[in-house]
This record gives C-alpha cells, structure tokens and sequence, in this order.
C-alpha cells in the first residue's frame, strides 16, 4: 500500500506513485491514469506500450478501450436525440426496414439500456468480413432473441451495432465519421481506431500476462470491423477525462445538453446487470451507492483494460487504461488505494471473495444459450460443478445459496466473481444463467 495520503487529487507524484506500483504488482506493461477534480486535471504514465521496446506511454498514447467504445456511440445518439434527430422510443424498425419480428420493434431506448433483448454477438471468426447489414441480418434473428423487449438486462454488442447502424442512416455519415464530427473532434480528442496509429498516435499493444509463471506476450486485436460501434476506440485516460466533462460541471452543452447527459447516467428500473454494475442508464453504467453515485463504463480489448469512472455530483472523473488482460485485478488494488487517498469511488459491486464450500445445486447442470454463445455447466470438480463457456475447457465453480457464483480461473488458481442463476420467478425452475452482464437461455432439452 502506498505511505502517503493525497493531500489533493491534483498532487501529480502521488498519482504517479499509486499507478506505478499497481502496475508492477500485477506485471502489467504499461497504463495511464487521469484524475479531474476542482476543475483540473492531472496524469501519470507508466512503462511501455509494447512489452520489451523501450517505447515509453506518454500523455498521448491511445490504448484499444473496448466496450468504453458504446459510451462514445451512446453519446452520439443523445446528441441526435437533442438534435430532435431521432426519439428514444422510436422503433428502430422504421428507420432499418430490413429488421423483422420482435427487432423491429426494439426502440433507441432498449439499445442503449441493454434491455433489448438481443444476443451479445456471434463469434469474431464468424463476424470476420460482414457488413454491417449482414452482420444484422444474422444477429438479430427472431429464433436468437434472449428476451423480449424491455423485460430485462442481457448486455449485447449486437446493439450498438444497431446503433451505430442508426446513426449512419441519420447522419449520412459513417459511424466513424459521426462520432469525430459529432463528439471527440469536439471536445478536442483525436478519432482513433484499434489498428490504426500514425506518426501522430502511438496505439498500445495489447499483452496476455500469465499469473504463475510472469510471462507477457502481445496479443493481436480480433475485433470484427462490423462491430467498430461496440468496440473499436482507442484512446488515452486523458481523453477519457475530455469525455468525462460533458457529465460534470456545467458540461459541454454545445455537443450534449446537461439534461440529455443526465439521461445516459439515470438507471433505468429493474434492469439487473449482476456482477457488471449496480445499473444501467441510457449508454453508462450506474455504479457506488449514496452519498458517492458514480457513473462509468468498464472495456476490454484483446490484451488491454479500461475503467472509467464520473462522479457528476462531485465534478471528478477517474480514467485507467493499461495494456495487460490482468486490468480488472490491477483496477481493484489502484481503485482502493484511490479511496485510501481520499476518492470515494466504489463500484459496490457484490464480494468477490469465494465462500467454500459451497453449494452446488444439481438442478444448475445443464446447457444455456445466448445467441451462438453456448454456456455448458456439467457436474464433476472438487465442488460438485464446473463451467465451460463456448467450448473453453471447464472451471470449477462455487454456487452459493442465493445462486450466484464464484469460478477458478485454471491458469493463476484466482478465484472471481463469475455470475448467477436466475430463476423462473413463476416455476422456480432454474432457466437462466448471467455471465458478465450477458443472460444465456436454458435449453430445452436440458430440462427434459
């Protein structure tokens, strides 16, 4: 733990301080970290953005920030909205008129909330090469719905393809085009996407770090080109605070109005994103509990994490990026010692600690389905259940009593919050399973 208390979240040496010995705690190659708070804002930068280089992060290094990508599509849409462009309970139906059954009928509102009930997407294999439209006219199926629309939360790539579709139909414009034009190049960020650095922008690669052994090796991004609505920024934890600033203060009125920011951040009722968020509004996650509510969104990219935090009542804004699969870990040592340094920043997110022996109810075993993406949870392990997602190889779980569970991680033997169970609220029969935000249908065979 670090020493020494932040007297101001503006002193640049204990920032420097905190992210540097997270980094090195968790063989994490190189990160950034911004703070804005009283109006102000400072950085720090450490190590490479690519393991065994020497070339050093700066201020301006962009890193592939992943699903951060949907807050930047979210705001565009809001902006439109604004705009008097589109409606949020427009169905999208009647702007996409190839969309058919229940898709059609989804509105702007349920594709930025998650609770369209649309499958999170087809594998990137399979993706690889589609357009767009193709891409949708495969994913949005009536026979791959996950629920009907508006009845709940299944966190989905698919939609903010749709959004992003949207937007190109309003605009005239491409995604990548309306989203500079409408948003970054606004507030002063510079548009750039995963695979596409230059002179002027370093993008970090992207490393798998293996726990036991403390290997580090770079990884290719495999992000499907469709899907650039969804997840394919780059950018720095200092652009991230630029984007931060239109949730605090007076805001950026000339790209969004106050009013429209405030409804990305307001939690839409009963939408349950277990173990992603304690909410969800129209475009940003909902975490911490009163007094200190923040607002954010989390991403991962192939080798890279990124976690983004608003507090819009406070006026702070805290931004990580880091170029190593082990972030999450290295986000909640660097977010508690936040706090210890006088940020009160909490994701209030349940306990990941695992609690032996467990359960391990038999009724769980069976199939889910969540569009192509198929969860199999089969008996055997020392705790009575393991899980395989998409044809992984099988982890030992550990089901509590309320249904949730904890899965060991093969590779460093860490134990990690991995979803819940969800029960028919009629029958009682286990028929769901929640898997990072993302809701699988049990099979029905497996019942019989």
């Amino acid at each position: 733990m670090i020493g020494v208390a932040l007297r101001s979240a503006l002193d640049e040496r204990v920032a420097a301080d905190i992210l540097n010995d997270c980094a090195r705690r968790h063989g994490v190659p190189g990160a950034q970290l911004a703070i804005h708070q009283g109006g102000a804002t400072v950085t720090a930068e450490y190590g490479e953005d690519e393991y065994g280089t020497g070339r050093r992060v700066t201020r301006h290094t962009a890193f592939p920030v992943g699903s951060v990508t949907k807050a930047v599509t979210a705001t565009t849409v809001l902006a439109l909205v604004a705009d008097g462009d589109l409606e949020l309970d427009e169905p999208v139906g009647r702007l996409v008129p190839d969309l058919t059954g229940a898709a059609a009928r989804i509105t702007v509102r349920q594709l930025l909330s998650h609770t369209a009930g649309l499958p999170c997407g087809p594998a990137a294999e399979d993706a690889a090469g589609l357009s767009v439209p193709r891409y949708l006219a495969g994913a949005c199926r009536p026979e791959l719905m996950v629920l009907p629309p508006g009845t709940g939360f299944s966190y989905s790539n698919v939609g903010y393809v749709l959004l992003g579709r949207l937007i190109t139909v309003v605009t005239g414009m491409s995604w990548r085009d309306a989203v500079s034009s409408i948003v970054l190049e606004p507030l002063g960020v510079t548009p750039t996407l995963i695979g596409a650095g230059g002179p002027h922008r370093t993008v970090a690669i992207g490393h798998s770090v293996h726990g036991r052994t403390g290997r580090v090796r770079p990884v290719r991004q495999s992000l499907p080109e469709a899907e650039a609505a969804a997840g394919a920024l780059a950018l720095s934890a200092a652009d991230l605070v630029a984007l931060g600033r239109l949730h605090v203060d007076d805001g950026v009125p000339a790209v969004l109005p106050a009013g429209h920011a405030a409804q990305m951040r307001g939690v839409v009722p009963g939408v349950v994103p277990f173990g992603l968020a304690r909410g969800w509004g129209l475009g940003l996650a909902a975490f911490g509990v009163a007094p200190h509510e923040w607002s954010g969104h989390d991403g991962n990219a192939d080798g890279t994490g990124c976690f983004w935090r608003i507090d819009a009542d406070g006026g702070q804004i805290v931004a990580l990026t880091c170029n190593a699969g082990s972030g999450h870990a290295m986000w909640a040592d660097l977010s508690a010692e936040l706090r210890r340094a006088g940020i009160a920043m909490d994701d209030a997110l349940p306990a990941a600690e695992v609690l032996f022996p467990g359960t391990a109810p038999a009724e769980c075993a069976g199939t889910y389905l969540n569009g192509d993406l198929e969860y199999r949870v089969i008996a055997g392990g020392p705790f009575g259940l393991r899980l395989s997602i998409d044809g992984e190889p099988a982890e030992n779980i550990v089901v509590r009593a309320d249904l949730t569970f904890h899965l060991e991680d093969a590779s460093t033997g860490r134990w990690t919050l991995g979803g819940r169970f969800v029960r028919d609220h009629r029958t009682r029969v286990v028929n769901g399973i929640q898997v990072g935000g993302r809701l699988g249908g049990r099979r029905i065979e497996a019942l019989v």
